[in-house]
């Protein structure tokens, strides 16, 4: 296959091989953050491992987002979004933006708006406000290409991850 090559969705690997590819990336470890966004519907988010860096001239990131997720209908509608980097201290934050059915807004989320509109979770450890670029369909999921408009550091720390099932702390010095 050629490096342009498009990716054939319509392939499925049997069932062996996805019980294989879900227990090799059980075993990479991915940060934790949280995406918040308002379409005009009311605040949306969900948990995410899949945040990654893609240029820095442009600042731009993706992640992905499954199009079966409760989420979804916002994010196709949503102009920006921020993206929450969690901590110490946030599985459980974590935990309640990865269940469906509940509002996640709710107590004891504590959150606010930045001025341009956004939600941003008040316990994140930084934070980055971007503008969706492009919504590319990739498999079962939409590959979410942002530039990064805001960027909030927070003080250095550990950070948290998402390995073998489990949330954990990785120190600022690992």
């Amino acid at each position: 296959m050629s490096v342009d090559a498009p990716v054939d969705a319509s392939v499925h690997a049997p069932a062996q091989d996805l019980s294989a590819f879900r227990a090799l990336f059980r075993q990479h470890p991915a940060g934790v953050a949280v995406v918040t966004l308002d379409a005009g519907a009311g605040p949306a988010g969900f948990t995410a491992t899949s945040l990654t860096s893609v240029s820095a001239r442009p600042p731009l990131a993706t992640f992905a987002i499954d199009r079966s997720a409760s989420t979804w209908p916002h994010l196709r509608r949503a102009a920006s979004v921020v993206v929450n980097l969690l901590g110490p201290g946030s599985e459980a934050i974590a935990r309640r933006f990865a269940t469906s059915g509940i509002d996640r807004f709710a107590p004891p989320t504590r959150w606010r708006r930045l001025p341009t509109g956004e939600p941003v979770l008040a316990d994140a450890a930084h934070w980055l406000r971007a503008a969706i670029t492009e919504l590319i369909p990739v498999g079962d999921h939409h590959l979410v290409v942002l530039r990064i408009d805001e960027i909030d550091v927070g003080a250095d720390g550990p950070g948290l991850v998402y390995h073998r099932g489990e949330f954990s702390v990785v120190p600022a010095d690992a």
